[in-house]
């Protein structure tokens, strides 16, 4: 299947998915939307009130910030794909637990491996958890990593800077450097291509269970 294939069968598995205990509680999954062939892939944490009214990601308010966010680095929605790393709303916008991570972990990477982003920039712990699962945002934020032949950044979750005013400075100084990151990630991906694999491995499901502490901020 081709990329485009890929992505409306993965869609098509999330509407139906029972894996864990969200799908009793959800209105519409959030499975994402996007590019097939997206240079950028956006991955938050999971899909709010607004999101599991409409069944698309980032349509609230936090939604709204990153479209301006992206706007000015020049940057439209239509081009680049964004989704969660859980598809389903938790009750009361709560942490996505260990299970329910573990239940969405295979759409993601099908996701992921059908785009194949030069970039992928993650939005919140939790998605952050996934390539850098003990890092520390605060201290990585803006920071690019290699991990196997993607260029990963991880980035405070729009919402976290409508939370806390103070890092709505921080986010956007982040996202103004995307075109930065983008031309950094098509330079050098043929260079991390031939790296070893074993420089980077994927976390573990002990390493997901670990980001159940993890907090919006």
């Amino acid at each position: 299947m081709d990329p485009a294939e890929v992505l409306l069968e993965v869609s098509r598995q999330v509407s139906n998915c029972k894996r864990c205990g969200l799908h009793f509680s959800r209105k519409k999954p959030v499975p994402g939307s996007g590019q097939a062939n997206a240079k950028i892939m956006f991955i938050g944490e999971g899909p709010g009130f607004y999101e599991n009214q409409q069944g698309l990601p980032f349509v609230g308010a936090a939604g709204k910030f990153l479209d301006e966010l992206l706007a000015a680095a020049g940057l439209r929605r239509e081009a680049v794909f964004i989704t969660n790393v859980v598809k389903c709303r938790p009750p009361g916008n709560r942490d996505p637990q260990a299970d329910e991570l573990a239940a969405c972990n295979d759409y993601l990477d099908r996701q992921i491996n059908a785009i194949n982003p030069a970039l992928i920039v993650t939005l919140g712990r939790f998605s952050m958890a996934k390539f850098l699962p003990n890092a520390k945002i605060s201290e990585v934020h803006g920071q690019t990593r290699w991990v196997k032949d993607r260029l990963v950044v991880a980035m405070y979750h729009p919402a976290a800077a409508l939370h806390q005013p103070t890092l709505r400075p921080v986010v956007e100084a982040d996202f103004a450097r995307l075109p930065e990151f983008v031309k950094m990630a098509e330079s050098h991906r043929p260079a991390a291509q031939a790296a070893s694999p074993a420089a980077e491995a994927e976390p573990s499901e002990e390493d997901l269970g670990s980001a159940t502490q993890l907090s919006l901020f």
